[in-house]
């Protein structure tokens, strides 16, 4: 039986892209705001983390609601080193990601993965900031 071997596709993973991100302080203590490309934590917080290393210094733990993340992993790893990841539902907002530093902490907006792209550049300019512009979690209460 004669195999072929289709030499056009790749085996290696794409570059991660950059995160979308914007850290001009906001109304409500957020100190920035996050457009992840999908719910995946474990291919998001990575490149979150290291984006804000050279903002923010080291990232320690980062703390989220589970209505909008359907895996929560213990840890991601990040250029080598450990992040915890931990989740409320009391003490967390479901639209708010908390980052822990050596220093205190950080809170920052979430901006669901399926907002379209002029909606996420206004948010990202830090207009029109409010929890009801964001969409609930399809048949989940809160």
């Amino acid at each position: 039986m004669p195999v072929t071997i289709d030499r056009t596709t790749s085996t290696r993973r794409a570059p991660p892209q950059s995160a979308r991100l914007s850290l001009s302080p906001a109304p409500g203590g957020l100190d920035g705001m996050w457009w992840p490309r999908s719910r995946a934590l474990t291919r998001e917080l990575p490149t979150l983390t290291a984006a804000l290393v050279e903002h923010w210094g080291r990232i320690t733990g980062v703390t989220v609601h589970p209505a909008y993340w359907p895996v929560i992993p213990h840890w991601v790893s990040v250029a080598g080193r450990t992040v915890q990841v931990g989740w409320s539902t009391e003490a967390q907002d479901p639209h708010r990601l908390t980052l822990s530093l050596p220093d205190g902490r950080r809170d920052v907006l979430v901006i669901p993965p399926e907002t379209g792209a002029e909606a996420a550049a206004q948010l990202m300019a830090g207009d029109g900031i409010k929890a009801p512009a964001l969409p609930s979690p399809a048949g989940r209460r809160r």
